[in-house]
Order: C-alpha cells, then sequence, then structure tokens
C-alpha cells in the first residue's frame, strides 16, 4: 500500500528542516557571545552550542585575599555567556523550524 501524496511531502520537508538543523548546529559552534561581570573585569565568551571558548579576567580583580569575589564573577560571566549562547542558538533554530513546528514556549531544540 503506497503512502499519500500529502504525507511524502511532509516527509520529504521534515528532511530538509533536519538538514537545515545540521547545518545550523554547525554554523553555532563559528558564532559567539561574549558576557561580563564587575564592570568588565571578568569577560566570557561562548559559541552557539554553549561551549566556552574564552575566559578574560582583568589582573585588577585578582586578590589573593578576596579568591570568593572572583570565584562569583566568572560564575555570573559564565552563566551570562551560556543564557545568551542558548537565546542566539534558539534564535538561529527557530529561523529553520519556522513555519514547519509549533512555537512551544520554552521548547528545547535537540543538542541545544
Amino acid at each position: 500500500m503506497k503512502g499519500k501524496p500529502g504525507m511524502q511531502n511532509l516527509m520529504k520537508q521534515v528532511q530538509k528542516m533536519q538538514e537545515k538543523m545540521g547545518e545550523v548546529q554547525a554554523q553555532l559552534e563559528n558564532k559567539t557571545v561574549t558576557a561580563e561581570s564587575g564592570g568588565g573585569m571578568v569577560k566570557v565568551t561562548a559559541n552557539g552550542r554553549q561551549q566556552l571558548v574564552k575566559i578574560e579576567i582583568e589582573k585588577e580583580v585578582v586578590d589573593p585575599e578576596d579568591i570568593e569575589m572572583l570565584e562569583d564573577l566568572v560564575v555570573a560571566a559564565v552563566n551570562k555567556a551560556l543564557e545568551e549562547s542558548n537565546n542566539m542558538a534558539q534564535e538561529e533554530m527557530s529561523k529553520v523550524t519556522s513555519g514547519m513546528m509549533p512555537n512551544i514556549p520554552g521548547m528545547k531544540f535537540p543538542g541545544m
């Protein structure tokens, strides 16, 4: 029994969407966002695959007597960078899936 033409078209669209999603995921590795904390004393760069690629710490913020402050600044900058990276990835993926998938708030794409 053969499938209906509508189902075949849908399957082709899904396959194209999956291919585009794969391309976007590969491109996201080269797109970056940078977040900072402590007024720019700590800067963290992450790519669109939520991987940290760089951390910059100004020497003025390195105080051996107050390591906890530096740790807090690093954590804050990392969290901001990862959040911005995730938002960027979601935005790029939504461009690929617009019209194909329902826009469900909070929905995460595979690999994100």
